[in-house]
């Protein structure tokens, strides 16, 4: 990674990130998309507006000191995503993958908003997602705390157009502002039991709890199964992911759930 300060901006030379691969594949709900090669959304307060491609990109309007306490982190710059490539492409269906969607980073995200957001995900589509999201924070003025969301029901959260997700956000936040569930503490658990921690929420099961361990704490063992990764696995890998991709096989989950979500047709 390199960057520089160019008046009110900052221009990130980064070759390992394309926008598209990043922003626009299911990671993060809080992206839009406002021009080619362009996004405005948010890291919880933070807003960007990002972009570019093949390996320069314009950070608009951020401070330094934001770019390297926020923006740094958020995109996993601290990263090496090459020799990762380097090491997936000893398997050729993650060689494959690799070459599809080569811009691919994981997304550092706080692990609060993942948690909310991967709730909200449960049986829905990118969209209606975005949608719910957006209406949140609309309402809030900024993305809730655990403690600010504790106090609703899922009835005064109706405008959200939720569904039963709402009730499952009530528990997740009554349990997280309480510390039932530590999300900190949780962070730093064996994997099996930072799992079952958070499973303890309703509405969390393991899919959700390994997208929040993945995206919300940066546990990179995580590997969520969805209908498009279960797809993977029994095509390609029924024995499972090599041994040797244990450590990171959750960033081998994000090159391999792209490329087979847009091979066999991207959700509408």
């Amino acid at each position: 990674m390199r960057y520089e300060i160019s008046g009110k901006d900052i221009i990130l030379y980064e070759d390992d990130l394309e926008l598209d691969d990043v922003l626009d594949t299911g990671q993060a709900f809080r992206w839009n998309k406002v021009g080619e090669n362009a996004y405005f959304g948010y890291c919880l307060d933070h807003p960007l507006e990002i972009s570019g491609t093949n390996g320069r990109f314009i950070l608009k309007n951020t401070t330094e000191d934001d770019f390297l306490n926020v923006w740094v982190g958020y995109f996993d710059l601290g990263t090496d995503y090459s020799a990762l490539r380097t090491l997936y492409s000893n398997d050729p269906v993650l060689c494959s993958a690799c070459g599809f969607s080569r811009g691919i980073r994981l997304l550092r995200q706080d692990s609060w908003e993942a948690l909310v957001s991967f709730i909200f995900s449960s049986n829905n589509n990118i969209k209606r997602i975005k949608g719910i999201i957006a209406r949140l924070a609309e309402h809030y003025g900024h993305f809730p705390t655990a403690s600010e969301l504790s106090a609703e029901t899922a009835e005064s959260l109706g405008y959200l157009r939720a569904g039963f997700r709402a009730k499952y956000i009530v528990d997740a936040a009554q349990k997280v502002a309480s510390k039932e569930v530590d999300l900190k503490k949780a962070a730093s658990l064996p994997y099996d039991e930072a799992r079952a921690e958070l499973m303890k929420i309703k509405g969390v099961g393991p899919k959700v709890a390994d997208c929040v361990l993945l995206s919300g704490m940066y546990r990179t063992e995580a590997f969520p199964l969805d209908v498009w990764m279960k797809r993977v696995m029994e095509e390609y890998y029924k024995d499972g992911l090599p041994q040797e991709f244990y450590e990171t096989r959750g960033i081998a989950q994000l090159y391999l759930f792209n490329y087979i979500r847009k091979y066999k047709g991207e959700e509408k």
